[in-house]
């Protein structure tokens, strides 16, 4: 369903599961226990997503959800399906270290959910995303709708998500929810130098980042005093130390 290889400071998980990498309880666990190992590698900067298949992901497996919304019994099995979704995704976005999203075809549904879980997305130009759960009476409740509103604001969220509205790579970049946009030909390749660059930086660093990023977002933490204290430990580290030490007898 999902692969793992590490290449020095990357880990690259390869969406594999043909024929559109369907999410149902298996490919969840199989997350899980990706994100449990990585957890515990301090010697990773970089989390790369991708996928071998024609899609990025296409959400939930119809099958899993064709054998439960017609009973009450089913709907409650949805729900808790839902619910390891919005906590392996949450999971995915607290990570210690930096997660790019590689998307060459459709994310859609809670595919794109995957992907916004993530810190930085580059797409192919021609993909497609959205969330269109709408138009099956549904809503994106794997943290879709919290996810795309603070990214890009209500107003962006409200025309993707009450619109069921589906767009292009180049598109996304423009409203916000792709950093980078590529031609599919050379999506792979132009990823591959971000996260190559990305992962040339202290993971320490990156991962203090992240916390402080995450902080600004949250009103009951005090963003600044985050700051302070990641620096702090930052400035304890050897390696800052080390860093710092070379930065200034190169300016002196």
């Amino acid at each position: 369903m999902i692969t793992l290889s590490i290449s020095g400071a990357v880990a690259i998980a390869t969406l594999s599961q043909a024929p559109v990498n369907a999410m149902n309880d298996e490919w969840v666990t199989r997350l899980e226990e990706i994100l449990g190992e990585l957890e515990q590698d301090e010697c990773l900067g970089v989390l790369w997503i991708r996928s071998d298949q024609r899609v990025f992901c296409a959400g939930a497996d119809l099958e899993f959800m064709r054998a439960r919304f017609l009973t009450e019994e089913g709907r409650a099995l949805m729900i808790a399906f839902t619910r390891r979704l919005q906590e392996v995704f949450a999971r995915l976005e607290r990570i210690g270290l930096v997660t790019v999203a590689e998307i060459g075809g459709a994310a859609l549904g809670g595919g794109f959910e995957l992907a916004l879980a993530c810190d930085l997305r580059f797409v192919a130009e021609t993909a497609k995303v959205g969330l269109p759960e709408a138009r099956l009476g549904l809503l994106p409740a794997g943290g879709g709708t919290q996810r795309l509103t603070r990214l890009c604001g209500a107003g962006i969220a409200r025309r993707l998500i009450l619109g069921a509205e589906i767009v292009t790579g180049s598109v996304a970049v423009d409203l916000g929810l792709a950093h980078w946009a590529a031609p599919l030909a050379e999506l792979q390749a132009a990823t591959r130098s971000v996260v190559e660059r990305i992962a040339g930086l202290p993971r320490a660093a990156l991962a203090e980042s992240k916390q402080c990023i995450a902080a600004a977002m949250d009103p009951s933490l005090d963003g600044y005093e985050v700051e302070l204290a990641g620096s702090g430990r930052l400035l304890a580290t050897a390696e800052t130390q080390q860093q710092v030490k070379s930065f200034l007898d190169k300016s002196s």
